[in-house]
């Protein structure tokens, strides 16, 4: 089943709608602390003042029923003996328990005034309460109920309910807006992902402009290559071919002569040794590549000595640089390194013949192997035509040619440095070229430290 993926709008959109409810939520439980304190404050301060001016009025009262001239709604006031008898209650006319052992009341007694809040078991609220001692010894006190303290949060209930459902309405809008604004630019990046590093509109996507950039040139440059690639391979099997071919028609129709078929056999032979081998060196080159970047068919290491892939490449080549009328040289001592012996060797007869191939008559190459530097060596120099400044940089090329004409007259594949350069990459060994045209050729591989 499809997964059904989320906006990045919508994603942006919701998570500041709950970081604005959040902060709402939290503005107003902050504003009902400071609001409760700030009314508590009052409520003590109040109270405090009442129970001044009553207690300031008791001295011309006659008798203590008059205290309820001072009564007003939502305040009590009682008057307690020293001995905790309560000799006037406002609330009620009915007897009291003794109140001696009321916080606010022991509080006056030592202090001279007190206070105290909690549940009133005679009324059924929370009560604030504020006593003081009067000249004759008895305790006058004031209580104010929370209920009275409560009720200005009730009345401003329904306004603050209505704020809140605007305020998140508000939100809701914005966040949407904004997103719009965020996302915008974002999508319009993708309208021409050739130049989206021209388009950033924000810092931290430039990462992954970079990449999309990155990813698009390294795709248009894979296909570039395996465009020119299949376009070689067709151009290179189809010269043998229409060689072989064009030679056995003769034969075939009769029109050979019968002196001449051992040359028209020998050259068909030639071509189809050719594009043999250039169908092996194109197999090949896959099997590189997948062992240098998945690590499949990983090669077999073991220790091998660089001089002896040297002096058995010079043993194989002696035919080959007979026929060219090159003289070849092996030189150098012992360097034994970690690899496979199959591809080092591959590698040494590849080079030793392009040395051959892009020689003059009467030339030399030159094999060496050795260390230098703490580094593991193998070399190949050769005195034939060079390589121009402007072409040693694509040499190692598949397919590439300096002198296609020269190319084609030895019958070089153009695979034979590509297959060096991969076998040398999973090697992790450095390949230093060093040319110079009408003078020859030098290419140094290096193993290890560099």
């Amino acid at each position: 089943m499809k997964q059904t993926r989320q906006s990045m709008e919508e994603t942006i959109s919701l998570r500041l709608f709950f970081i604005g409810l959040f902060s709402l939520v939290l503005t107003a439980a902050l504003c009902i602390f400071v609001f409760h304190k700030a009314f508590s404050a009052q409520v003590w301060a109040d109270l405090r003042t009442e129970c001044d001016e009553v207690a300031a009025a008791y001295t011309y009262l006659g008798e203590d029923t008059q205290l309820s001239h001072f009564v007003k709604s939502g305040l009590r006031i009682t008057l307690i003996s020293p001995d905790g008898t309560v000799l006037y209650e406002s609330a009620t006319t009915q007897d009291m328990e003794n109140h001696l052992s009321r916080p606010e009341i022991q509080q006056a007694i030592a202090d001279g005034s007190g206070r105290s809040d909690r549940d009133s078991s005679t009324m059924g609220y929370r009560t604030y309460y504020y006593a003081k001692q009067l000249a004759g010894g008895n305790i006058l006190r004031l209580a104010q109920d929370a209920q009275d303290t409560w009720s200005i949060y009730d009345e401003a209930l329904p306004a603050v309910l209505l704020c809140c459902l605007a305020i998140m309405a508000l939100s809701v809008v914005l966040s949407w807006f904004l997103c719009r604004q965020l996302v915008r630019p974002i999508l319009a990046m993708t309208k021409n992902l050739d130049t989206i590093q021209e388009h950033v509109p924000y810092r931290e996507l430039m990462p992954f402009a970079d990449a999309i950039h990155t990813d698009r040139l390294l795709r248009q440059n894979n296909e570039n290559l395996r465009q020119e690639f299949t376009a070689n391979v067709s151009h290179e099997l189809k010269t043998p071919l229409t060689s072989i071919s064009g030679y056995a028609e003769l034969i075939e129709n009769g029109m050979a002569k019968p002196e001449d078929i051992p040359s028209f056999g020998q050259k068909i032979h030639a071509e189809a040794s050719r594009m043999i081998t250039l169908v092996n060196d194109i197999l090949q080159l896959p099997q590189l590549d997948s062992m240098q970047q998945t690590g499949d068919r990983a090669p077999v290491f073991e220790p091998v000595d660089l001089a002896e892939i040297a002096h058995s490449c010079m043993e194989q080549q002696k035919l080959n640089a007979k026929r060219a009328y090159i003289t070849l040289v092996c030189e150098g001592g012992p360097a034994v390194i970690e690899g496979d012996r199959q591809m080092l060797e591959e590698l040494c007869q590849n080079l030793c013949d392009n040395a051959i191939r892009y020689n003059r008559p009467g030339g030399k190459v030159k094999l060496s192997a050795g260390k230098e530097k703490g580094s593991a060596f193998l070399q190949v120099s050769d005195d034939g035509i060079g390589i121009p400044k402007e072409a040693q940089g694509r040499v190692f090329e598949r397919f590439y040619r300096v002198d296609k004409s020269h190319s084609k007259a030895t019958g070089g594949t153009g695979l034979g440095l590509a297959i060096v350069k991969h076998i040398a990459m999973i090697h992790k060994a450095h390949i230093s070229l060093e040319s110079q045209v009408g003078t020859g050729t030098t290419i140094t591989v290096f193993f290890g430290a560099q």
